[in-house]
């Protein structure tokens, strides 16, 4: 099957990547600077045994028949200018997996392709350094995808083939809208600890309050799961309240890092999206709501000055 990954990000470059290593069929879209950074350079991902992969790229003026099966995994506020670049390569067979964060890109993704899109999550912890590099740092590396409740299952097993066996974890979900929220509450609760307690959560921990302040979180977002009809299941629960409680942990997510290196912070669907849903399901959110307002507030101030 031939697949098209939407970008050479810290996450899409990383599996696309691996897809092609294990001799997959994969093509890469990217904007002519990356291109030429790609065919100069090869895909550079720094990890144990790795080396740069010489992968095959495309632009959007050059995308000039469907493809099988489309990754895309970009920012949320990216997403609209995906759509637009990623349109010419879908036809009648073409299934969509995205692995965005939040839930927001579903509906929009859902109205623009209708039943070609399928849910999906990941886990990987990347990151793009200036020059073009994918840094891996560390822990789990897995993926997770189907289609979405109410669809047709139609070609979900030559899906799974396609994405499997490629030096990564990958699963095919009858229950993916559940795995959404779970990693949503996981990734929202990390994101309102660092950024409220400005440190790593081991940080938080190693001071008076900083637990009560992680497990308070969780729990606000899981409430909200739980309101909106997917609760998280036990094990989920157990796993975020692990990691928000390590003592001496250094999880951090992509927000927070983009904080702190001055990057725009995906603030919206992550955070915001969460709280918006929260108060139309009448469930109180007060530490949800201090973080998005303190990524909004940091978000005000990388806008440019009006003239």
């Amino acid at each position: 099957m031939r697949i098209l990954v939407i970008g050479a990000g810290a996450v899409g470059g990383y599996f696309g990547a691996r897809l092609a290593r294990a001799g997959r069929d994969v093509t890469f879209l990217v904007r002519p600077r990356r291109a030429a950074d790609l065919a100069e350079r090869g895909l550079r991902i720094r990890e144990p045994d790795s080396a740069p992969e010489r992968v095959d790229v495309t632009t959007v003026e050059r995308v000039a028949e469907p493809y099988d099966i489309v990754l895309l995994a970009v920012k949320g506020y990216a997403l609209d200018g995906a759509i637009r670049d990623l349109s010419p390569a879908v036809g009648p067979r073409t299934t969509i997996v995205p692995f965005l964060n939040g839930l927001a890109h579903i509906d929009t993704l859902v109205a623009a392709f209708g039943v070609k899109v399928y849910g999906g999550v990941c886990y990987v912890a990347t990151t793009l350094t200036d020059d073009g590099e994918i840094v891996r740092l560390g822990g789990p590396v897995r993926m997770s995808y189907g289609p979405l409740s109410g669809a047709p299952a139609q070609g979900a097993q030559e899906v799974h083939e396609a994405l499997s066996d490629a030096g990564f974890d990958s699963a095919l979900s009858d229950a993916i809208e559940t795995e959404m929220w779970e990693k949503w509450v996981f990734l929202a609760s990390v994101t309102a600890v660092n950024c409220l307690g400005r440190g790593t959560v081991g940080d938080v921990n190693a001071v008076p309050g900083g637990a009560d302040l992680a497990t308070a979180i969780a729990d606000e977002a899981g409430r909200v799961a739980r309101a909106a009809g997917f609760p998280p299941r036990p094990e989920a629960t157990r796993g975020l309240l692990g990691t928000l409680t390590a003592t001496g942990g250094t999880t951090t997510s992509s927000v927070y890092r983009d904080l702190r290196a001055g990057r725009r912070v995906e603030r919206d669907a992550i955070v915001g999206d969460l709280v918006r849903r929260a108060r139309d399901l009448e469930v109180p959110t007060p530490l949800l709501a201090a973080a998005d307002v303190n990524l909004a507030v940091y978000e005000r101030g990388l806008a440019p000055a009006p003239t």
